[in-house]
């Protein structure tokens, strides 16, 4: 199966888990988590001088309603928590 890759950056989309009462209705969504992401930099300058609140965005797609779009954030730290870690056999996982 093809690794989903971010419009912006490239970057290999990650599992992003969501808590059970999310708004989204699904188990996880899928997001780019490059914290050099031009779509999230320049989301938190975007977001300043339009709403003038301290925040920004991460590219996410929902496989399960095959649907793509912002994932707000308003901490680098967001979602980080919840991303799905595979771990390499090779490497004792």
């Amino acid at each position: 199966m093809e690794k989903l890759k971010c419009k912006y950056c490239g970057a290999i989309l990650d599992t992003v888990l969501l808590p059970p009462e999310n708004d989204w209705g699904v188990e996880y969504l899928m997001v780019c988590m490059n914290n050099e992401c031009s779509y999230y930099v320049k989301g938190w300058d975007w977001m300043l001088e339009k709403y003038n609140v301290k925040a920004s965005y991460r590219y996410k797609v929902n496989t399960f309603h095959g649907d793509d779009g912002p994932l707000s954030i308003r901490s680098p730290l967001d979602y980080t928590g919840w991303v799905v870690k595979k771990f390499n056999e090779k490497e004792g996982g």
